[in-house]
């Protein structure tokens, strides 16, 4: 029985080598809805899907807002290092290497994943950001050297502000971080385009 702090979902390894995943979904996801993706776009790997322990009038997040766009930023924080406490247990319990865990967020998944970037370096070895917006601005500047990030933006993304993407990146750029800012032709929804730029990237790190 798991006395881990987040209903999930852990698929092992199935090869050698193979960077871990970590899979965030958007609101309104749940721990399944991610695997297939995983196990498209990073044969082989390990994957850790968490819930968002968040409820917003019952669909999971993985912290709260108070309308879209708006978020708080105290729940963020708590929300951030809670979950970076769990991958943390979770790494113990299932025998994966931490330190090349890889996300893979979507929408509130990859917001969560770039906050914890910010708040908790240490987490998180790279990352694939899809339709991420601008949540933190954090005085202090977290250093990410070594990380190695892709951000996926739709052009007409009806969301995310069209200056987030390049405001997000840009903060990654000052930290050190090795950042890709892919625009996308499409609005939040994601394309064959989104997945074929993810599966590159991966496969680069694995």
């Amino acid at each position: 029985m798991s006395t881990l702090s987040y209903t999930h979902r852990f698929e092992p390894a199935t090869a050698a080598g193979a960077s871990p995943l970590l899979l965030l979904h958007g609101t309104g996801g749940n721990e399944h809805d991610l695997i297939p993706l995983g196990q498209q776009l990073a044969p082989g790997s390990a994957l850790l899907s968490p819930r968002g322990d968040v409820s917003e009038h019952g669909m999971p997040r993985f912290f709260r807002r108070f309308a879209e766009g708006v978020f708080d930023l105290d729940d963020v924080a708590k929300r951030t290092h809670a979950l970076a406490d769990f991958i943390a247990a979770a790494a113990t319990q299932y025998s994966f290497n931490a330190a090349k865990l890889t996300a893979l967020g979507y929408s509130n998944g990859a917001n969560i994943a770039a906050s914890m970037f910010l708040l908790r370096a240490e987490a998180l070895a790279g990352a694939v950001l899809l339709r991420p917006m601008v949540v933190l601005e954090p005085a202090q500047v977290p250093d990410l050297t070594g990380k190695r990030i892709l951000l996926l933006s739709g052009r007409r993304d009806p969301i995310v502000p069209v200056d987030h993407p390049e405001r997000l990146a840009s903060q990654f750029r000052a930290a050190g971080a090795n950042i890709t800012l892919q625009w996308i032709d499409t609005g939040h929804q994601l394309t064959e385009a989104d997945l074929a730029h993810a599966a590159r990237f991966l496969q680069g790190i694995r």
